[in-house]
């Protein structure tokens, strides 16, 4: 009797497993976003969104919910239900520097959340008001030399990838610039057009389009080579030997997101991230898309958080 009891469990779980997974989704998906509309992250997220909706055969909600440099948005994907129904687009802010400044986050960058894809990566450039006495990177650096403390930059929020990437240039170029975070690169671009800003490295994404339209100037990008779609843009290493800065963008879970889901998810996001339109979108906005398996993503992420833990403890970075 004990046997065919285990036996009889044993099936009822294997049809419920396999019935989960034949009805996910059947309902709309949430990708939470934790950077404001108009970012980088936002913008990405929107270039995908839609495919990977049609891909899953649902409908895929971008939420933004800002703040806190990542940190209010990642934590409420944390901590939803374990359905897949609820998702997240990660950063290097979210999930590898902020863990490495060794600050008190609201959830475990590893153990409160399932990975499913590496999605993309982009580099940033160097945006200057047009009113700045600087036409080159090298000189800005001069110009930020015979001004110590008196140039700022903006940031994304405390402990982001734009405030490691801009504090990273502050010390291969040895400079002195007062940080001044906000909730997103989107809300610091107004001041940064009027000159209260002197500095900013947004992500190509959102940064390029104030650049096309004539209201801020590029003087370098992040990443070790030339961007294909800005080649006349010089590398910011051109003049500051060894420096490099790039976002990744991630999808996550919650922890204990079942595995027929993390599945199908990592399938559709792969799938779509393979289309011509969505490569063609995602070239123009100049994101490498990118795609893999959960386990390959995880590595990467690993790897990326040793990079920057040693980058701010040989610096001693910290987030005051």
């Amino acid at each position: 009797m004990n046997l065919l009891h285990t036996l009889l469990l044993g099936v009822a779980l294997v049809t419920g497993t396999l019935a989960h997974a034949q009805q996910y989704p059947a309902k709309p998906i949430r990708l939470v976003v934790p950077f404001p509309a108009g970012g980088a992250t936002d913008i990405f997220a929107r270039a995908v969104s839609q495919k990977l909706g049609e891909k899953l055969g649902t409908t895929v909600i971008v939420d933004n919910k800002p703040g806190a440099g990542g940190t209010i948005g990642s934590d409420l994907a944390a901590k939803a239900p374990a359905d897949g129904y609820t998702l997240l687009l990660s950063t290097t802010s979210t999930h590898s520097i902020a863990p490495s400044f060794g600050a008190r986050l609201p959830y475990d960058a590893v153990a409160d959340f399932t990975p499913i894809a590496h999605v993309g990566n982009a580099p940033s450039i160097m945006l200057v008001p047009n009113t700045s006495p600087a036409r080159t990177v090298k000189e800005w650096v001069e110009y930020a030399r015979k001004n110590p403390g008196k140039l700022n930059y903006a940031s994304s929020g405390n402990g982001t990838v734009v405030h490691l990437g801009s504090e990273y240039f502050k010390a291969q170029a040895g400079l002195f610039l007062v940080h001044i975070p906000y909730r997103g690169t989107a809300l610091a671009i107004p001041d940064l057009v009027s000159g209260k800003v002197d500095m900013l490295l947004d992500s190509l994404p959102s940064g390029l389009p104030h650049v096309k339209q004539g209201r801020l100037r590029a003087l370098g990008i992040t990443s070790l080579k030339r961007s294909p779609l800005l080649p006349e843009l010089p590398a910011i290493s051109e003049s500051v030997p060894g420096y490099e800065s790039v976002t990744w963008f991630g999808v996550y879970g919650p922890k204990g997101l079942p595995a027929d889901i993390v599945a199908k998810v990592n399938a559709g996001l792969n799938q779509a991230l393979a289309e011509a339109d969505v490569k063609d979108r995602l070239a123009q906005l100049g994101i490498e898309p990118a795609g893999g398996t959960p386990q390959q993503f995880a590595t990467m992420v690993a790897r990326d958080r040793a990079k920057w833990k040693k980058i701010i403890d040989d610096r001693k970075l910290t987030l005051e």
